[in-house]
Formats: structure tokens, sequence, C-alpha cells
């Protein structure tokens, strides 16, 4: 039987005045994350940038083998190739194992293609040079079906033909931030029918769903479709089957 921790990227990424929050309460949920994610033995925790190096010493007071993650240019992903390496170079000083990259989506949709496989490129092989998992955000919820099926083939022909076999399993194309602001209830975050177009044209790159991922079922229904990791912020919930049951 699957274990689905294995699966499961532990996810805070609200700053406290999108929580309601003050600093060093916001602080004490990302604690609290990160040490279920130990406690848990859940594949990674996923945090702010600022958060770390904190997260980094815990887990390694812990002696523990949980994952360190982080978001970089998020949620927009559109202030340019040098921010988004000075962002992940700091990550990557802070400790930080696995680098997701918010793409410039809405470049890619005005047309500036070359700007985005170029910025696909630098910070892959930044990433992968540090040593370091690397995983794109699409923002599915932005981009209509054909523009899902296109920026996926984009980030997966860049990464075939300037990087080599060995690294391919260490990158991932990714759905969603899940702070993008959709209309009329639409969903933000990874659904079935995003999903799908993603495992269908990211091979030999895994997928990893995020966004709106909060029960065991729907994190079945994933994993049996292909996707190698599930970025939910109910991560316990889902894997003691108590989520609630309201994804699209």
């Amino acid at each position: 039987m699957r274990d689905l921790r294995e699966f499961m990227d532990s996810t805070y990424l609200k700053l406290a005045d999108q929580a309601g929050l003050t600093e060093v309460e916001n602080n004490q949920v990302v604690a609290d994350l990160v040490q279920e994610a130990i406690d848990e033995k859940f594949k990674l925790a996923m945090i702010r940038p600022d958060q770390v190096k904190m997260g980094r010493k815990m887990v390694d007071a812990a002696n523990s083998k949980v994952a360190i993650g982080t978001v970089i240019d998020f949620p927009e992903g559109n202030r340019g190739l040098e921010a988004k390496l000075a962002e992940a170079k700091q990550a990557v000083a802070d400790g930080v194992d696995e680098i997701d990259y918010v793409v410039d989506y809405t470049a890619f949709q005005k047309g500036e293609v070359e700007q985005v496989k170029k910025e696909v490129e630098e910070c892959t092989r930044y990433g992968l040079e540090a040593g370091k998992v690397v995983k794109w955000i699409l923002e599915t919820a932005a981009l209509t079906d054909n523009q899902i099926v296109q920026l996926t083939a984009l980030i997966k022909n860049v990464v075939l033909a300037k990087f080599n076999e060995k690294d391919y399993e260490k990158v991932f194309v990714k759905s969603s931030t899940g702070f993008y602001k959709t209309e009329g209830g639409k969903p933000n975050g990874a659904t079935l029918e995003a999903m799908v177009l993603m495992l269908e044209n990211a091979g030999p790159l895994s997928v990893k769903a995020s966004g709106g991922v909060r029960d065991k079922d729907f994190a079945i229904k994933l994993i049996d479709l292909g996707v190698k990791r599930l970025g939910t912020s109910s991560a316990k919930a889902i894997v003691e089957g108590t989520g609630t049951v309201d994804n699209y």
C-alpha cells in the first residue's frame, strides 16, 4: 500500500497580513507546519523564502529527512530573470532543498516565448548546479487548455534540449500557486482536467499538483493519474482521511 506521506509537500505560503496574523503569530504557524512535517515524515515543507532559514534549522536539529522547499517570484512570476535568480540564490544560501519558480506566464501569453525560454533555462541551470530540485509553476487557472499544453511543452523542451538525461528527474512542472484570483467561483488550483493535460505533455519530467488538494480521495485520484507530488495545506488531514471534500 502506498504511503501518501511520500507525496506530500506540506505548504503554508501566506504572509502575516494575508492570514490576519501578527508576524510573530505567522512565524509560529510556519514553525508548526515544519514540525508537523517532521513528525509525520512528509516529503517536504513548502514555505516562503524568508522562512527557509528557520525551517532548515528545525529539520537539521531533528535529524529529519524532510526537505525544505520555497517559492520564487511568487505569486505573479513577472519580476524578471535577475530577480528570480537573486531570490533563488538567497534561498540556497539559507539552506533550501527545492526551488519552485513561478514561470512568467503573462509574458508567455503575450507571445514573449524566447524570454520565457531563457528564464526557464537559466533558472533551471542555477537550481540544478546548486544540487536542488527545480519546479516550474504554470498557474493553470490563468491559462486556456491550449496554453497549459503549450507552456508545459515549452518547459519540457527547454529541459530536454539544454540538460542531461540524469537531470530530468529533478525538474517538475507544477499546476498552481493557490493565490490566483478567479471569477465566478472557478477553481484556482489543480483540477483533474488540467493535470491530465500537463501529464500528457510533461514527460519525462514529473508533475506536481498544487492548489485545492484537500481530501484523500482527490489526492489518490491525482496520484493514480501519475502526479508525483502534492502541494497542500491539508497534508495531515489528507493522510488521515479527514480532509474536506470540496475539490473540483
